[in-house]
């Protein structure tokens, strides 16, 4: 009969010697695919299953019980190394349960799966994590387990889009932003509606995500904010949004107490729309006289100047401005430090540009779980670039709770 290998007699083995300094002076990588480093794993894995029956049976004969061993079971295993084929040793009355390699398990726990996830997080399809596993670790696996896999994270996004809230926050971003999805056999624009917000200790965070089919609309922000206020918001001070129509009345309805601060930026992109390429930067002058006046009244004084100057020719400007006055120039009434941070939507924009960022090489996804999958793992990877607390907050808290102090939050 001949005899079993151990780890001792293959590491010894003058043939494997020769392998591991020819992997070595090869400079190629030492475990994966044809490594004998990946060999000598898999001998020692199935030496310490061998190890951990012998262990089995002599407790049990320590306590009376007749088991005997029953051969082995031969079983591939995934590995971060590659495949490992091991033998699973048996005992007759099918007790023995392995610690290192469960009956069931298909996996030597590796931190594989954390992995994938990683490579997923950072923007790669399927597909892609696929061929990554195969080039920088031996390692085959077929699209539908990496599925299997990144959908292990859709319990722990359940979790957190339904989490309880705080009852106050002073500053909430509202902003869409769109990606194509399958449905129904085509690609059809779907709006990812992300909440922005800055807590009264100044802390950023993400509140929700949300996906909705079709394009973006006043009455879907409308259910956001019901789930918002489900979720335990009772009050926000400023809600900072685009010039999307119906969106303020929408807020309003579920938080009457809002104040509503439209976007600057998105104001003076509607309004150079219609601009002669000639006129462009005198309008874009003067109409920045207008939102960086320190005061309503010489706002309302730069506005007047503009429609002397600019209202014949561009009308409509000055009819925007106009009917949008009270949500543009909102951010006046509060402290400067926190005027920068409300009198736009720069802040939810810049994080929506780390999710283009990390998914920009895909043109669309096969499902909106499959993007929403994503993007979540996107922006948990990346907290440390949009999750940092809001500069200079102490004195924008001395601020508020001077003007609003029956709607600072009291602590128990």
């Amino acid at each position: 009969m001949k005899k079993k290998q151990t780890i001792e007699d293959l590491i010894s083995d003058p043939k494997m010697n020769d392998r591991l300094k020819e992997r070595l002076y090869s400079k190629k990588r030492l475990l994966g695919k044809e490594s004998p480093f990946s060999e000598i794993l898999q001998q020692m894995v199935t030496t310490m299953l061998e190890g951990e029956i012998e262990s089995f049976l002599t407790e049990e004969r320590a306590s009376g019980n007749v088991n005997k061993r029953n051969g082995r079971t031969p079983k591939r295993v995934l590995s971060e190394v590659g495949h490992l084929d091991i033998s699973t040793p048996r005992d007759r009355n099918g007790d023995f349960e392995p610690e290192l390699i469960g009956k069931r398990q298909r996996d030597l726990t590796s931190g594989l799966d954390d992995q994938i996830l990683a490579l997923y997080a950072q923007g790669n399809s399927i597909e892609d994590v696929r061929r990554l596993l195969e080039d920088i670790y031996g390692v085959s696996i077929s699209a539908g387990r990496i599925s299997q896999i990144t959908d292990k994270v859709l319990p722990e996004i359940q979790e957190w889009r339904s989490r309880s809230l705080q009852s106050f926050y002073p500053i909430v971003y509202l902003d869409a932003i769109h990606f194509k999805v399958r449905q129904d056999g085509k690609y059809i624009s779907s709006a990812f509606y992300t909440v922005y917000s800055v807590d009264w200790e100044g802390n950023r965070d993400v509140l929700g995500l949300y996906i909705n089919s079709g394009g973006e609309g006043a009455k879907k922000w409308g259910m956001v904010m019901e789930d918002l206020k489900a979720r335990g918001v009772a009050d926000i001070l400023v809600v900072c949004t685009d010039d999307l129509q119906g969106f303020s009345e929408q807020i309003q309805e579920i938080f009457p107490h809002s104040i509503i601060q439209k976007c600057i930026v998105h104001q003076m992109r509607n309004s150079l729309k219609y601009v002669d390429e000639a006129d462009r930067k005198a309008v874009i002058k003067d109409l920045r006289q207008i939102y960086t006046s320190t005061t309503e009244e010489s706002a309302k004084t730069a506005l007047s100047a503009f429609e002397v100057i600019w209202g014949k020719k561009y009308k409509y400007i000055v009819k925007q401005w106009t009917e949008n006055w009270l949500e543009l120039m909102a951010f006046l009434d509060f402290p400067l430090p926190m005027r920068k941070m409300i009198y736009t939507t720069n802040p939810v924009e810049a994080l929506h540009r780390i999710m283009r960022k990390l998914v920009k090489s895909k043109a669309a996804w096969v499902s909106e779980t499959a993007l929403l999958k994503q993007l979540y793992l996107s922006i948990n990877k990346n907290e440390k670039s949009w999750k940092r607390k809001a500069y200079g907050w102490t004195a924008i808290q001395r601020e508020i709770m001077e003007q609003y102090p029956e709607r600072i939050p009291q602590k128990s």
